[in-house]
């Protein structure tokens, strides 16, 4: 069996074993805060044990860096960028999933000195799979994708300014509403990923990089056609120093967001790496 189908089986079933039969069944004791306003479930912590178990069993010599696992030791993020490492994201989104609501996900990325060699994003509620390799493509339930687009104009956005100060979220909007249609973010990494590969949005813009939040993201969208890059415009690493993610459905739906986004007077792309 390749390795996309091995990862895609430990996904499914920890999916159908940790994560569904307790969405909508949590109680309060299931619930915490990680950090100021921000939650964490105990379905985070089983999900990601499970596939930590279920990737070392592969035995490809990766070490593993899970979300739970690092917010308990940050120096797990030391050389993240070095060799040949597995990142976890065990269940994104969790704000919505502890609160019953949809969408959340679950990403698995495969990384080789910074570099994303191959992700997986699951929709555990409807299956949906999506997969791509660096340099092979990208499918979606085992079917090859291509990124169209939604084809709209102005270009459907979804900007990431929740972490951002009230002024520069302010001027982030102001600019964006001259040239791009807003519209909510799904306050879920990897339903925005899905959503620019799939055709549903054009542009996606992020501030914070925490590696499990966009390496399985970044390979999909690429490897389906589609472009990503830091503010600064540099390609996509993990454990850089670039700040933020602008991603687009196509280069040119890139430039198009760059023109209006990336610009000296809003300042993005002077912020520094935001990894919290």
């Amino acid at each position: 069996m390749a390795l996309r189908d091995h990862v895609s089986a430990i996904m499914r079933g920890v999916a159908t074993t940790v994560v569904t039969p307790r969405f909508r069944a949590l109680s309060t004791q299931d619930i915490a805060e990680k950090s100021p306003g921000e939650v964490v479930t105990i379905v985070d912590r089983e999900a990601e044990a499970w596939l930590y178990d279920g990737l070392s069993a592969l035995g490809i010599g990766a070490r593993i860096v899970g979300e739970e696992a690092a917010a308990q030791d940050p120096h797990l993020l030391q050389d993240i960028d070095k060799g040949l490492v597995w990142l976890i994201d065990p269940l994104d989104g969790t704000a919505n999933f502890a609160a019953g609501r949809v969408p959340f996900g679950m990403m698995v990325a495969l990384v080789e000195d910074g570099i994303p060699l191959e992700g997986w994003i699951l929709d555990p509620l409807s299956g949906r799979m999506c997969h791509a390799r660096r340099g092979h493509g990208a499918t979606c339930d085992s079917r090859p994708i291509r990124v169209n687009g939604t084809g709209e104009w102005p270009p459907q956005a979804a900007l990431g300014t929740q972490f951002l100060t009230a002024s520069q979220r302010d001027r982030v909007h102001t600019a964006a509403e001259r040239a791009l249609n807003l519209v909510p973010i799904p306050r879920c990494a990897a339903e925005s990923y899905a959503r620019l590969t799939l055709g549903k949005d054009d542009v996606a813009l992020f501030q914070r990089i925490l590696p499990w939040d966009h390496a399985a993201g970044v390979v999909l969208l690429t490897e389906a056609g589609g472009y990503a890059t830091h503010w600064d415009g540099t390609p996509f690493r993990i454990g850089g120093t670039g700040a933020g993610i602008l991603a687009a459905a196509s280069e040119p739906l890139w430039h198009c967001a760059a023109k209006a986004l990336l610009t000296p007077e809003i300042g993005l792309t002077q912020m520094e790496n935001s990894l919290s």
